[in-house]
Protein backbone atom coordinates (compact mmCIF):
# COMPACT_ATOMS: atom_id res chain seq x y z
CA UNK A 1 0.00 0.00 0.00
CA UNK A 2 1.32 3.46 -0.93
CA UNK A 3 0.42 6.94 0.18
CA UNK A 4 -0.81 9.48 -2.34
CA UNK A 5 1.51 12.32 -3.36
CA UNK A 6 0.62 15.73 -1.81
CA UNK A 7 -1.01 18.17 -4.24
CA UNK A 8 1.66 20.82 -3.62
CA UNK A 9 5.23 19.63 -3.21
CA UNK A 10 8.01 21.65 -1.57
CA UNK A 11 11.05 22.96 -3.42
CA UNK A 12 14.18 20.81 -3.62
CA UNK A 13 15.91 22.62 -0.75
CA UNK A 14 12.80 23.09 1.40
CA UNK A 15 12.10 20.72 4.30
CA UNK A 16 10.37 17.52 3.20
CA UNK A 17 6.59 17.39 3.55
CA UNK A 18 6.87 14.29 5.78
CA UNK A 19 8.23 16.20 8.79
CA UNK A 20 11.60 14.46 8.83
CA UNK A 21 13.45 17.77 9.07
CA UNK A 22 15.56 16.76 6.05
CA UNK A 23 15.63 18.64 2.76
CA UNK A 24 13.04 17.37 0.28
CA UNK A 25 15.73 16.42 -2.28
CA UNK A 26 17.35 14.14 0.30
CA UNK A 27 14.12 12.60 1.51
CA UNK A 28 10.99 11.93 -0.59
CA UNK A 29 11.87 13.67 -3.87
CA UNK A 30 12.98 10.54 -5.76
CA UNK A 31 10.00 8.50 -4.60
CA UNK A 32 7.57 11.28 -5.45
CA UNK A 33 8.97 11.65 -8.97
CA UNK A 34 8.64 7.91 -9.49
CA UNK A 35 5.03 8.05 -8.38
CA UNK A 36 5.55 5.82 -5.40
CA UNK A 37 6.09 6.20 -1.70
CA UNK A 38 6.98 3.37 0.70
CA UNK A 39 4.22 2.53 3.14
CA UNK A 40 6.78 1.92 5.84
CA UNK A 41 7.72 4.98 7.86
CA UNK A 42 11.36 6.03 7.75
CA UNK A 43 12.42 7.43 11.12
CA UNK A 44 15.50 9.64 10.70
CA UNK A 45 18.35 9.31 13.13
CA UNK A 46 18.12 12.08 15.68
CA UNK A 47 20.88 14.66 16.07
CA UNK A 48 18.89 16.70 18.58
CA UNK A 49 20.74 17.95 21.63
CA UNK A 50 18.66 17.17 24.70
CA UNK A 51 18.91 19.87 27.35
CA UNK A 52 20.04 19.37 30.93
CA UNK A 53 17.98 20.69 33.86
CA UNK A 54 20.45 23.56 34.30
CA UNK A 55 20.23 24.47 30.62
CA UNK A 56 16.44 24.37 30.75
CA UNK A 57 16.45 26.83 33.64
CA UNK A 58 18.64 29.20 31.63
CA UNK A 59 16.45 28.89 28.53
CA UNK A 60 13.34 29.41 30.65
CA UNK A 61 14.78 32.68 31.99
CA UNK A 62 15.67 33.89 28.49
CA UNK A 63 12.20 32.93 27.31
CA UNK A 64 10.57 34.87 30.13
CA UNK A 65 12.55 37.96 29.15
CA UNK A 66 11.41 37.65 25.53
CA UNK A 67 7.82 37.28 26.71
CA UNK A 68 8.12 40.37 28.89
CA UNK A 69 9.48 42.42 25.99
CA UNK A 70 6.63 41.35 23.72
CA UNK A 71 4.18 42.19 26.53
CA UNK A 72 5.74 45.65 26.89
CA UNK A 73 5.18 46.32 23.20
CA UNK A 74 1.44 45.65 23.47
CA UNK A 75 0.84 49.17 24.78
CA UNK A 76 3.36 50.84 22.46
CA UNK A 77 2.56 49.47 19.02
CA UNK A 78 0.06 52.01 17.71
CA UNK A 79 -0.79 54.39 14.90
CA UNK A 80 2.28 56.45 13.98
CA UNK A 81 4.79 54.17 15.71
CA UNK A 82 7.78 53.43 13.49
CA UNK A 83 9.31 50.00 13.33
CA UNK A 84 12.66 51.68 14.01
CA UNK A 85 11.26 52.89 17.34
CA UNK A 86 10.11 49.35 18.12
CA UNK A 87 13.66 48.15 17.56
CA UNK A 88 14.99 50.83 19.92
CA UNK A 89 12.54 49.74 22.63
CA UNK A 90 13.58 46.12 22.21
CA UNK A 91 17.28 46.99 22.40
CA UNK A 92 16.75 49.12 25.51
CA UNK A 93 14.80 46.36 27.28
CA UNK A 94 17.46 43.79 26.46
CA UNK A 95 20.25 46.06 27.65
CA UNK A 96 18.46 46.82 30.92
CA UNK A 97 18.15 43.08 31.57
CA UNK A 98 21.81 42.43 30.80
CA UNK A 99 20.88 40.57 27.64
CA UNK A 100 21.59 40.91 23.93
CA UNK A 101 19.65 40.35 20.72
CA UNK A 102 20.42 37.15 18.83
CA UNK A 103 19.51 38.79 15.53
CA UNK A 104 21.82 41.81 15.82
CA UNK A 105 24.77 41.07 13.55
CA UNK A 106 23.59 37.54 12.81
CA UNK A 107 24.85 36.85 9.26
CA UNK A 108 24.87 40.62 8.81
CA UNK A 109 21.31 41.30 10.00
CA UNK A 110 21.35 44.94 11.21
CA UNK A 111 18.67 45.12 13.94
CA UNK A 112 17.65 43.73 17.33
CA UNK A 113 14.29 42.35 16.20
CA UNK A 114 12.30 41.61 13.05
CA UNK A 115 9.17 43.61 12.20
CA UNK A 116 7.09 42.07 9.43
CA UNK A 117 4.09 44.07 8.21
CA UNK A 118 1.14 42.89 6.10
CA UNK A 119 2.53 40.96 3.09
CA UNK A 120 5.94 40.52 4.77
CA UNK A 121 6.17 36.89 5.85
CA UNK A 122 9.25 37.22 8.08
CA UNK A 123 12.62 38.95 8.60
CA UNK A 124 11.29 42.44 7.97
CA UNK A 125 13.96 45.00 8.91
CA UNK A 126 12.89 47.86 11.23
CA UNK A 127 12.96 51.24 9.49
CA UNK A 128 11.38 54.70 9.49
CA UNK A 129 8.05 53.46 8.12
CA UNK A 130 5.13 54.48 10.37
CA UNK A 131 2.38 52.02 11.23
CA UNK A 132 -1.01 52.98 9.80
CA UNK A 133 -4.56 51.86 10.46
CA UNK A 134 -5.25 48.36 9.18
CA UNK A 135 -1.66 47.12 9.48
CA UNK A 136 -0.93 43.75 10.97
CA UNK A 137 2.64 43.39 12.19
CA UNK A 138 4.67 40.49 13.53
CA UNK A 139 7.45 41.31 15.97
CA UNK A 140 10.06 38.59 16.44
CA UNK A 141 12.48 38.82 19.38
CA UNK A 142 15.22 36.41 20.44
CA UNK A 143 16.91 37.25 23.73
CA UNK A 144 20.32 35.93 24.72
CA UNK A 145 20.52 35.93 28.51
CA UNK A 146 23.53 34.39 30.25
CA UNK A 147 24.28 32.47 27.07
CA UNK A 148 20.80 31.01 26.61
CA UNK A 149 18.25 31.81 23.90
CA UNK A 150 14.54 32.60 24.14
CA UNK A 151 12.82 32.99 20.76
CA UNK A 152 9.20 34.12 20.24
CA UNK A 153 7.03 36.34 18.08
CA UNK A 154 3.49 37.59 18.09
CA UNK A 155 1.08 39.63 16.00
CA UNK A 156 -0.08 43.18 16.72
CA UNK A 157 -3.09 44.86 15.11
CA UNK A 158 -2.96 48.59 14.35
CA UNK A 159 -6.16 50.65 14.35
CA UNK A 160 -9.16 49.27 12.48
CA UNK A 161 -8.18 46.00 10.83
CA UNK A 162 -10.29 44.26 8.18
CA UNK A 163 -12.17 41.15 9.31
CA UNK A 164 -10.28 38.90 6.89
CA UNK A 165 -6.98 40.12 8.34
CA UNK A 166 -8.25 39.49 11.88
CA UNK A 167 -9.31 35.99 10.84
CA UNK A 168 -5.85 35.30 9.42
CA UNK A 169 -4.18 36.44 12.64
CA UNK A 170 -6.58 34.41 14.80
CA UNK A 171 -6.30 31.25 12.71
CA UNK A 172 -2.50 31.48 12.74
CA UNK A 173 -2.50 31.63 16.53
CA UNK A 174 -4.89 28.68 16.61
CA UNK A 175 -2.47 26.81 14.34
CA UNK A 176 0.31 27.37 16.86
CA UNK A 177 -1.87 26.29 19.78
CA UNK A 178 -3.04 23.14 17.99
CA UNK A 179 0.53 22.27 17.05
CA UNK A 180 1.74 22.65 20.63
CA UNK A 181 -1.07 20.38 21.81
CA UNK A 182 0.40 17.54 19.73
CA UNK A 183 3.80 17.76 21.42
CA UNK A 184 4.75 15.00 23.84
CA UNK A 185 7.55 12.48 24.28
CA UNK A 186 7.16 9.86 21.55
CA UNK A 187 5.08 11.99 19.18
CA UNK A 188 6.51 12.92 15.76
CA UNK A 189 7.61 16.11 14.04
CA UNK A 190 5.07 15.37 11.34
CA UNK A 191 2.27 15.58 13.92
CA UNK A 192 3.14 19.26 14.43
CA UNK A 193 3.08 20.13 10.75
CA UNK A 194 -0.10 18.13 10.14
CA UNK A 195 -1.99 20.01 12.87
CA UNK A 196 -0.95 23.37 11.42
CA UNK A 197 -1.60 22.49 7.78
CA UNK A 198 -4.99 20.95 8.43
CA UNK A 199 -6.28 23.93 10.39
CA UNK A 200 -4.84 26.59 8.07
CA UNK A 201 -6.07 24.98 4.87
CA UNK A 202 -9.50 24.18 6.30
CA UNK A 203 -9.88 27.93 6.83
CA UNK A 204 -8.86 28.80 3.27
CA UNK A 205 -5.28 29.82 4.06
CA UNK A 206 -1.90 28.35 3.07
CA UNK A 207 1.24 27.31 4.95
CA UNK A 208 4.65 28.77 4.06
CA UNK A 209 7.16 26.03 3.13
CA UNK A 210 10.34 28.09 2.85
CA UNK A 211 10.83 28.73 6.59
CA UNK A 212 10.59 26.35 9.52
CA UNK A 213 10.81 26.17 13.28
CA UNK A 214 14.10 24.97 14.74
CA UNK A 215 15.89 23.69 17.77
CA UNK A 216 17.20 26.44 20.03
CA UNK A 217 18.26 27.26 23.57
CA UNK A 218 22.03 26.79 23.67
CA UNK A 219 22.56 28.06 20.13
CA UNK A 220 20.30 30.28 18.05
CA UNK A 221 19.54 27.58 15.48
CA UNK A 222 19.90 23.90 16.32
CA UNK A 223 18.41 20.62 15.13
CA UNK A 224 15.69 19.66 14.49
CA UNK A 225 14.08 21.61 11.69
CA UNK A 226 10.34 21.83 12.36
CA UNK A 227 8.24 22.10 9.16
CA UNK A 228 4.79 23.61 9.58
CA UNK A 229 3.20 21.13 7.17
CA UNK A 230 3.48 17.36 7.01
CA UNK A 231 1.98 13.97 7.77
CA UNK A 232 0.92 12.64 11.14
CA UNK A 233 3.24 9.90 12.38
CA UNK A 234 6.17 10.87 10.13
CA UNK A 235 9.53 12.44 10.91
CA UNK A 236 11.73 12.29 13.98
CA UNK A 237 10.20 11.14 17.27
CA UNK A 238 10.09 13.89 19.88
CA UNK A 239 12.19 13.32 22.99
CA UNK A 240 11.94 14.61 26.53
CA UNK A 241 14.45 17.45 26.96
CA UNK A 242 14.20 18.69 23.37
CA UNK A 243 13.74 22.46 23.00
CA UNK A 244 12.58 23.98 19.73
CA UNK A 245 10.43 26.69 18.21
CA UNK A 246 7.11 26.29 16.47
CA UNK A 247 6.46 29.37 14.36
CA UNK A 248 3.83 28.87 11.65
CA UNK A 249 3.74 31.46 8.88
CA UNK A 250 0.28 31.43 7.29
CA UNK A 251 -0.65 33.29 4.11
CA UNK A 252 -4.04 34.53 2.97
CA UNK A 253 -3.09 33.63 -0.61
CA UNK A 254 -0.43 31.38 -2.12
CA UNK A 255 2.12 29.77 0.19
CA UNK A 256 5.22 30.74 -1.83
CA UNK A 257 7.49 33.66 -0.94
CA UNK A 258 10.19 35.81 -2.53
CA UNK A 259 13.15 37.59 -0.94
CA UNK A 260 13.62 41.32 -1.51
CA UNK A 261 16.89 42.96 -2.59
CA UNK A 262 17.97 43.54 1.03
CA UNK A 263 18.57 39.79 1.24
CA UNK A 264 16.36 39.37 4.30
CA UNK A 265 12.78 40.53 3.84
CA UNK A 266 10.53 37.66 2.69
CA UNK A 267 7.18 38.65 1.16
CA UNK A 268 4.26 36.71 -0.31
CA UNK A 269 4.55 36.18 -4.06
CA UNK A 270 1.01 37.47 -4.64
CA UNK A 271 1.13 40.39 -2.14
CA UNK A 272 -1.43 38.67 0.08
CA UNK A 273 -1.32 39.13 3.85
CA UNK A 274 0.77 36.87 6.06
CA UNK A 275 0.74 36.23 9.81
CA UNK A 276 3.00 34.41 12.27
CA UNK A 277 3.01 33.39 15.94
CA UNK A 278 5.91 31.67 17.66
CA UNK A 279 6.83 30.03 20.95
CA UNK A 280 9.90 28.19 22.19
CA UNK A 281 8.72 24.92 23.73
CA UNK A 282 10.18 22.12 25.84
CA UNK A 283 9.20 18.46 25.47
CA UNK A 284 8.57 17.14 28.99
CA UNK A 285 7.95 13.67 30.41
CA UNK A 286 4.19 14.25 30.38
CA UNK A 287 3.68 16.76 27.59
CA UNK A 288 5.02 20.20 26.78
CA UNK A 289 6.01 23.51 28.39
CA UNK A 290 5.83 26.87 26.63
CA UNK A 291 9.08 28.54 27.64
CA UNK A 292 8.13 31.92 26.16
CA UNK A 293 4.56 32.12 27.50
Amino acid sequence: MYESTPKELPGRNAPCWCGSGRKYKKCHLSADRAGRRPATRVVPRSSVRLKTPAEIEGIRAAGALTRDILDMLEERVALGTTTEQIDVWVQEALSTAGATAATLGYKGYPKSCCTSINEVVCHGIPEARELVGGDIVNIDVTSILDGFYGDASRMYLVGDVLEQAKKLVDVTRECLDRAIETVRHGAFLGDIGHAIQQHAESNGFSVVRAFVGHGTGVDFHEEPQVPHYGRRGHGQPLQEGSVFTIEPMINAGHWDVKILEDGWTAVTVDSSLSAQWEHTILVTSDGVERLTA
